[in-house]
């Protein structure tokens, strides 16, 4: 069963918060949501593209991150080491110098008193694995680098977002929103873990990192003295999933919340419509209508009408209330 880590927070009016826009992140989450078989949301177009330019030894090489009983993966070997906001290729480079005593140190450290039997190969042929590694994270990264680019305008609004709600004394509708996997209550942020722990912000600063690769986005350390850094979908992230790669212009800002496809249902089910009127209208398979159609009923914007054998959906007030708001 999936278990959680909890951070305590503290009394909210007095955590520092920052958000960084840091493109590590997205590349951890990226792998372990593609390849490493963590639930992270990234859509079935993008992990296509990615696993194409992977390596053929990508499994492989990446089996020792992603051991379904451990959520630790080495500082040494993240492109998440520093919370700086350098280019991925920065970090990518630090990567590919790595030592190899370094590496094997760290593991004893970190598995003390015996290094898990994923890690053993590495153990054996440390230089190897860092090379084939290295490698395979560069790959990715130049695969999926214009997607982080073209995130660039909605990342900065995430950040303008965030600092107008710590100003306006609001961080707990921010913290209560990061994602529907993370559990949030009073002053604790729970989020999915295998190897649950409970942690104290302490006086540190709280990082808040937007995600550019799946609604299911999450990726955390609470473990470094001065940050405490948590990795959350970036909103609106839906706006980037189209294929043709454009972005809704800044003056439709309902699509930039909700994303293209939903906007689009949005604005016509106040007629209401059946599942194959909505497949049409998106030019989409029924499959991708009925999960859009799924998530706004989900946020209380839609609901499901019978009309006989046939179902139907329609917006509901609150629906109706945000495309007006956002007109």
């Amino acid at each position: 069963m999936q278990g959680f880590s909890e951070l305590q927070l503290g009394r909210l009016d007095e955590v520092r918060v920052s958000v960084v826009l840091h493109p590590g992140v997205t590349l951890l989450s990226l792998t372990a949501g593609t390849m490493g078989g963590r639930p992270h949301g990234v859509p079935r177009h993008w992990r296509r593209a990615v696993m194409a330019s992977a390596p053929r030894n990508a499994a492989e090489v990446l089996r020792p991150l992603f051991a379904p009983q451990f959520s630790v993966i080495p500082d040494c070997v993240s492109p998440t080491v520093s919370m700086s906001e350098v280019d991925a290729d920065t970090h990518l480079e630090r990567l590919a110098d790595l030592s190899p005593d370094t590496l094997l140190s760290e593991l004893e450290a970190e598995f003390s008193p015996a290094v898990p039997a994923q890690w053993q190969p590495v153990v054996e042929r440390p230089r190897a694995w860092i090379s084939a590694y290295a490698h395979l994270m560069r790959m990715l990264w130049q695969e999926f680098k214009p997607v982080w680019r073209r995130a660039d305008s909605l990342l900065k609004r995430e950040r303008e977002r965030v600092g107008s709600a710590v100003v306006s004394n609001r961080l707990e509708t921010v913290l209560g929103n990061l994602s529907k996997r993370f559990q949030f209550s009073g002053t604790t942020l729970g989020l999915p873990d295998q190897q649950a722990k409970r942690f104290d912000l302490a006086g540190r600063r709280l990082a808040l990192v937007p995600i550019v690769s799946g609604n299911g986005a999450s990726v955390f350390a609470f473990d470094d003295p001065e940050t405490a850094w948590i990795g959350y979908p970036l909103p609106a992230l839906g706006v980037l999933w189209d294929d043709s790669g454009h972005e809704p212009p800044a003056s439709d800002s309902l699509a930039l919340t909700l994303g293209q496809a939903r906007a689009t249902i949005l604005r016509m089910a106040r007629a209401s419509l059946t599942m194959s009127e909505v497949a049409s209208l998106l030019r989409s398979t029924p499959a991708s209508a009925t999960y859009h159609c799924a998530q706004l009923e989900a946020a209380g914007l839609l609901e499901r009408e019978r009309h006989g054998r046939h179902v139907r959906i329609r917006s509901t007030a609150k629906g109706e209330a945000l495309v007006d708001l956002l007109a």
